[in-house]
């Protein structure tokens, strides 16, 4: 049996806030559409794919906020990407804002769900890293107000297997992070999926677009070569409601390669063939945890949240 993933890595330009959720998914279902036509067998596409990228903005109009969210997935918006999927045969990764009423209480998370080729929702994940802040910030250039509209994600880092191999995903953010790898290459992940919206500019300092640009891709090459698994990270991009967003969409093998680039800020489709196998070698060699993990030298690593340096 076939263990090679036909990826398409699918990079949407600016969704400005103007517009509409069918207008976006009609560039989606484009997309799907030039992935079928390269014998893809699943589609990424980016972090809060079918809006704006809304905490930008500072509101305290919880109705406008909610606005930005999907109450239920798939919704009669977002049907067209569920029934395209089953037509072609394809699965798919989509990440958007939900809404959801669990334990008699409202809840609002960052989310991402992987749906296979039969159309039928397989895996759900929720942010787990959310950046910047939750009140209204005078001294920044724009606002990022994840912390604000956001839940922490309470799903943990799980895999599924599903599509020939063992998937994870996470979230933008939680890419910058090692710990969200290990706790998948624990779990013998194969291929993590994740979107992102990235600003080219930092709202806090000047660091250049050439190191954020950097900065994006050395962390998710990381986490792939560490735990010897194919990510696939796929970025919204261009000027969006005047705030740009970096794009740099990859496709990375288990060796820490950028195998695939887009390289426009528009909507654009990578595609290469991943072959899950090639996870194999770094997974009996080096990075054989079996083998070579000391967890008893790592507990600050669970202990503690924030660094202590020693007395002085």
């Amino acid at each position: 049996m076939s263990r090679v993933i036909t990826v398409g890595a699918a990079q949407m330009g600016p969704i400005q806030k103007a517009e509409s959720r069918s207008s976006t998914v009609e560039r989606m279902l484009a997309l799907m559409a030039k992935a079928n036509d390269k014998g893809c067998d699943l589609i990424v596409f980016p972090e809060l794919a079918l809006t704006t990228f809304f905490p930008r903005w500072y509101t305290e109009d919880w109705g406008e906020i909610d606005a930005w969210f999907e109450t239920s997935m798939p919704s009669n918006e977002t049907q067209p990407l569920f029934t395209a999927a089953r037509e072609y045969a394809m699965g798919f990764h989509l990440g958007y804002a939900e809404l959801v009423e669990e334990d008699g209480a409202t809840h609002r998370y960052n989310t991402a769900i992987l749906v296979d080729k039969a159309g039928e929702i397989v895996a759900k994940y929720r942010k787990v890293h959310l950046p910047g802040h939750a009140e209204y910030d005078p001294k920044r250039k724009f606002q990022h107000l994840e912390k604000r509209y956001f839940e922490v994600g309470n799903l943990g880092f799980p895999v599924w297997r599903t599509m020939g191999g063992v998937m994870g995903m996470c979230i933008c953010n939680d890419r910058r992070w090692p710990e969200t790898y290990r706790v998948m290459g624990l779990q013998g992940v194969e291929m993590v999926v994740l979107g992102y919206n990235t600003p080219t500019v930092n709202s806090e300092s000047d660091e250049s677009p050439h190191l954020r640009m950097f900065h994006n891709h050395v962390t998710m090459q990381s986490g792939a070569y560490q735990n010897s698994t194919w990510v696939i990270g796929v970025a919204k991009a261009g000027a969006e409601d005047g705030h740009d967003l970096m794009g740099g969409s990859v496709i990375i093998a288990p060796t820490g390669e950028i195998v695939a680039r887009c390289r426009t800020l528009g909507d654009e489709l990578i595609v290469a063939d991943c072959d899950l196998d090639a996870c194999n070698f770094g997974k009996r060699t080096i990075f054989n945890f079996a083998a070579h993990r000391r967890v008893e030298a790592y507990g600050l690593i669970t202990e503690r949240t924030g660094a202590v340096p020693p007395p002085e």
